[in-house]
């Protein structure tokens, strides 16, 4: 499969593996990040190569199995795959082949349904845990001006829907039934590109990071957007991932194109408490070990972070991309996805690979 130029944005976003009131707040003077420790010796971390394409990953909720949705390659390959692996060893258990691209991943409560998006093709698919089968699809009808679907990247599963942000100018949020996959709504006037998804317990609202530096807040109950923050101003910003730490009321804001930093807002005003300085990606909060680990796709370091005082505890080097994280439900171990390096014919030199970290080895 060739991939067309016009979809080559949509690429280098994906690349990237959570309005009736406007708050605007300025952002405070940036933190230097402390200068990393030594990296953590390989000891405590399993690395295999897996496949090309390599994006996110999902944990099934009885730890038995860890679900990595892949793309496969971009030059001359057709479809994808979704991968199960033990989740200690790593060690390949099952493997869906699907006739389209996999990249954003979810998974149900009881572990029986898995979701990807197929963001080159505009769409969902549920696939059947205990068999690998494809139940379902949906192909969303949006098009842009070259033709093109709207991509369907990031994905999560609230309260029997499923919310998938479309990278699209101007974007939206699709709402879909997760038994049917059924559209039920839309969620628009989400500014450019939609690029993190979170549902915060807490505030019972949904967080929508977006290409234009904004973060949306967005009611459930009528898919309205209640407030539009824009932490950086009129500085040119790509915000990405989304993590909370409910107990202190903090987001956590990566930003890896533009600003390259780490941002720590309020939960309720979204004002800005810290900024934390360095290219970010994924980020994940850990409330077990009060602990916030950061993914850096162009250092090629995964760091953890002391939550009070940011200063980085430890870092590991898993070149050359390290790109999605993802947290074990005791906190006790962290996964992430290894991407290799695009070539200018959209190959790569090298399978990406799947990482665990064991965080108390």
């Amino acid at each position: 499969m060739k991939i067309k130029t016009s979809a080559l944005p949509l690429l280098a976003a994906l690349a990237l593996a959570g309005c009736s009131a406007h708050s605007t707040t300025s952002a405070q003077p940036a933190v230097d990040a402390p200068k990393p420790p030594v990296a953590a010796s390989a000891v405590n971390v399993q690395q295999r190569d897996l496949a090309s394409g390599l994006y996110e990953m999902a944990l099934s909720p009885q730890g038995d199995a860890l679900y990595v949705s892949s793309a496969e390659g971009f030059k001359d390959v057709q479809g994808g795959v979704v991968y199960k692996l033990d989740p200690t060893t790593l060690k390949t258990l099952g493997a869906t082949h699907t006739d389209l691209k996999n990249f954003g991943m979810a998974i149900s409560a009881d572990g029986n349904t898995v979701y990807v998006t197929n963001s080159l093709d505009g769409g969902v698919s549920a696939i059947d845990t205990r068999n690998g089968k494809v139940l379902s699809r949906t192909l969303f009808p949006e098009r842009n001006e070259k033709g093109l679907p709207y991509g369907a990247r990031e994905i999560l599963l609230h309260n029997g829907s499923l919310y998938i942000g479309a990278v699209a100018d101007p974007a939206l949020v699709w709402v879909v039934d997760a038994k049917t996959l059924k559209l039920k709504a839309r969620i628009k006037n989400a500014g450019k590109w939609v690029t993190g998804l979170h549902f915060s317990d807490q505030t019972q609202r949904l967080y929508v990071a977006n290409g234009g530096g904004e973060i949306l807040v967005v009611n459930l109950r009528n898919n309205r957007i209640e407030q539009r923050w824009k932490p950086l101003g009129e500085k040119p910003a790509l915000l990405l991932n989304i993590a909370e730490d409910s107990e202190t009321g903090r987001l956590f804001v990566t930003d890896n194109a533009k600003a390259k930093t780490t941002l720590v807002l309020d939960i309720h005003s979204g004002k800005v408490l810290k900024q934390i300085d360095g290219d970010a990606l994924a980020v994940k909060f850990n409330p077990k070990r009060h602990e916030i680990y950061i993914s850096q796709r162009e250092s090629g370091k995964v760091l953890s972070l002391d939550a009070t005082s940011y200063a980085v505890k430890q870092s590991w080097d898993l070149p050359p991309h390290p790109n999605s994280l993802l947290l074990s439900a005791d906190g006790q171990s962290l996964y992430v996805t290894v991407k290799q390096a695009f070539n200018k014919d959209h190959s790569t030199n090298g399978p990406d690979s799947v990482a665990r970290i064991s965080l108390n080895p």
